[in-house]
């Protein structure tokens, strides 16, 4: 696999992108089928470090299955209609823009996994009940290309409000809210800033101001983003992106050589938090290594291990996050967030009126 192929894969965290599957668990269908295996079911963009899945296999003595379906959204729908006969034991990848959803639907039993009491408070819900575990969290946040900038002596874009500005028209490329999860977050994202009544406002200005739509991340990162390495061989002409926070540091890991500062930068007031979550499945058929994969994903071992592999932050206590994110990729300090619930009840009107506002 190519660095650029690589970074395409894997840089977006959150659900969204095809990776090979690591670990002894591979891609498949069908539950567990017996109580030495214990499947995952997961978004396209799971990975893990083959000795650190090993460690985990021969602690537990549960082998691992991965079976992967889609994007988070796919994913996440594909587990409601076999809520009755699941494919597997345990989901990950339900994140805060889908987690209504998966509550409503029934999709999870009861368990809460060791460890869930190193969770950073910020990242704990349904404390109640304890039908899902988070596991990561990141920033969908625009990203921009430096050397643009630079070369106009043009300052980048800071805020969301900056975005529809004069000097920045006709330079963003974002994805299509009703099929793509950072498209969908930065809707929601605007939607906390500007509230119930301002958000359509925003997005007329945006329009107005030459933003452009595609279907989805790749499209606009590696095609459409004159940042990114594959975006320049492409000829993208779009110096900003809506991306993740981690795109940054992941730009620097898989190029060769590496440059001593990364090529792109995060515009820290565009961002929009999300958390992603593993739950153990209803009518899972081997609950209780379910239940030892679920708390494998919460052990230091695993939150230690992910940041560098789905290019997502830790939600554990104490966690290693990754020098390269420190360096290259801060966390935005006061990212926009929504209430699942909020979320849930306005969802589908948003994308609605979204997709009618801007794509028509």
């Amino acid at each position: 696999m190519s660095n650029t192929k690589k970074f395409t894969a894997v840089a977006v965290g959150l659900g969204l992108f095809t990776l090979s599957a690591c670990g002894s668990g591979e891609s498949g269908s069908g539950g567990s089928g017996d109580s030495k295996t214990v499947t995952l079911v997961s978004h396209d963009s799971w990975v893990v470090s083959k000795s650190v899945i090993a460690d985990f296999e021969k602690q537990s003595g549960y082998q691992v299955k991965v079976l992967k379906d889609g994007d988070a959204g796919q994913a996440v729908n594909k587990a409601i209609l076999t809520k009755d006969n699941p494919q597997g034991d345990v989901l990950f990848g339900v994140d805060n823009t889908l987690l209504s959803r998966a509550l409503d639907n029934d999709l999870f039993q009861s368990y809460e996994a060791k460890g869930a009491d190193q969770v950073k408070p910020e990242y704990r819900v349904d404390q109640d009940q304890h039908r899902v575990t988070p596991v990561d969290t990141g920033d969908i946040c625009v990203n921009y290309d430096k050397a643009y900038f630079s070369e106009r002596e043009l300052d980048p874009p800071k805020t969301l409000d900056d975005l529809v500005k004069p000097e920045y028209k006709n330079l963003l490329v974002t994805e299509n809210a009703s099929t793509s999860s950072p498209g969908l977050g930065f809707l929601l994202g605007t939607a906390a800033k500007y509230g119930d009544d301002g958000w359509e406002g925003y997005w007329k200005k945006l329009k107005a101001n030459g933003v452009k739509v595609v279907d989805g991340w790749e499209q606009a990162y590696n095609e459409e983003f004159s940042g990114s390495a594959s975006g320049k061989k492409a000829g993208g002409d779009r110096p900003l992106v809506v991306s993740y926070a981690s795109s940054p540091p992941a730009e620097v890991v898989f190029a060769d050589p590496k440059p001593k500062t990364a090529p792109t930068g995060v515009a820290t007031g565009t961002c929009f938090r999300q958390v992603e979550y593993a739950g153990l499945l209803s009518n899972a058929q081997n609950p209780e290594g379910g239940k030892a994969l679920l708390d494998f994903l919460l052990s230091k071992q695993f939150q230690d291990d992910m940041p560098l592999n789905m290019f997502v932050y830790p939600v554990r206590e104490g966690a290693q996050v990754p020098e390269e994110f420190v360096k290259y990729g801060p966390q935005a300090e006061d990212p926009e967030t929504m209430d699942p619930a909020k979320i849930a009840e306005n969802r589908d009107e948003w994308v609605k009126s979204w997709t009618s506002l801007v794509l028509k």
